[in-house]
């Protein structure tokens, strides 16, 4: 495109799911409860670990951060769509879509690296449990997150500082939220050092988790096939049991987002699959992580029940209303003990043996 056609923009227009205002209501209520499901989801899984000390593990130390990264996730996109569908305004701006894609990429790939941290604490509770806590200590810990999260930030901060250097031509369209490739397809600049940025860090950001999870669940496996009783096989699986299945849904969904062919209705599967990874799949993620792990479970238990109202007993009544112990009988005594002041209990117990 000449120069002289060439406009800078100030803000982008979001497409969205529908345009149909029949669907709006129903567009927003689905996304409103998923939100929500979501925020609540993770609060909770984050509190249980938080309060219950039996939770204070290499595991769920990483799990805790996998719930504050699915909130943030989930809160790059969401609130903005339903902002748009209920004010009927498609517009954000310029840096608003920058901003958006930086955190979207940012919190995505963290999934990633937390997700291959995971599977690191499961290779080392499996096949050196006796040198668990002195490999996975909380230095180490500290140290994969924390290196974890300066990758990331580093890969979403090139992205957006290359992109921020483009040139956009005016009327410009996405889809329903900002992303790397829909927005290069809307410039008018040459975009050839973006495409070989993303095409790098795609190889290295991408394929680094996922070989980091198949070579330690390769060793797992290896290790618990060795293992001469069912129950012990069992027992070893059935830690991993829900790390397994979020990286299927993760994994799985990137696959057929990135490994489908070019058709016609690609745009539409594009919608869709980010969707999956950036509004399902955080919802998910505590429901797995709740129902096939029974610490989780206990936790949750407790933390529900320490919010639920608990029911007087008998002998908090009888403090309320100072009734003496004596006019007890000695069954009632002996079912509901009244904790009696210093001294009277002795009184008490010198008047039934007279």
């Amino acid at each position: 495109m000449e120069p002289e056609n060439q406009t800078e923009i100030s803000e982008f227009f979001l497409q969205g799911l529908s345009e149909k205002p029949e669907h709006q209501t129903l567009l927003f209520t689905m996304f409103l409860s998923t939100y929500l499901v979501t925020i609540i989801g993770n609060v909770l899984i984050i509190l249980a670990i938080i309060t219950d000390s039996h939770l204070h593990t290499p595991m769920y130390f990483f799990l805790f951060n996998l719930s504050l990264v699915d909130i943030l996730l989930s809160s790059t996109t969401i609130p903005k769509m339903l902002v748009n569908i209920q004010t009927q305004s498609r517009a954000i701006t310029f840096a608003g879509c920058l901003t958006q894609m930086y955190a979207f990429h940012l919190f995505g790939t963290m999934d990633s690296f937390l997700l291959a941290v995971m599977a690191i604490d499961r290779f080392v509770a499996i096949v050196h449990l006796l040198r668990y806590l002195v490999l996975m200590c909380p230095r180490v810990c500290g140290l994969l997150l924390g290196v974890s999260w300066v990758i990331t930030n580093l890969q979403s901060l090139i992205h957006t500082c290359l992109m921020v250097q483009l040139t956009f031509c005016a009327g410009s369209e996405i889809s329903h939220f900002c992303d790397l490739m829909p927005l290069l397809k809307l410039s008018c600049s040459d975009t050839h050092t973006n495409e070989l940025m993303i095409f790098a860090s795609g190889i290295v950001m991408g394929t680094s988790p996922l070989s980091c999870i198949l070579l330690s669940y390769i060793r797992i496996f290896w290790t618990v096939f060795k293992i001469p009783s069912a129950r012990g096989k069992w027992k070893a699986f059935s830690t991993c049991g829900s790390h397994l299945t979020v990286v299927s849904l993760f994994y799985g969904t990137i696959f057929a987002m990135y490994l489908q062919p070019t058709s016609p209705s690609s745009s539409q599967k594009d919608k869709a699959a980010t969707l999956m990874c950036g509004v399902v799949i955080p919802m998910l993620n505590p429901f797995i992580y709740s129902l096939q792990n029974k610490d989780v479970k206990a936790a949750l238990g407790k933390l529900i029940g320490k919010v639920a109202i608990p029911c007087p007993r008998p002998e908090q009544f009888l403090d309320v209303y100072h009734v003496p112990g004596s006019l007890l009988g000695a069954r009632d005594r002996e079912m509901h003990p009244i904790p009696y002041p210093r001294g009277v209990q002795s009184l008490a117990g010198n008047r039934d043996t007279e």
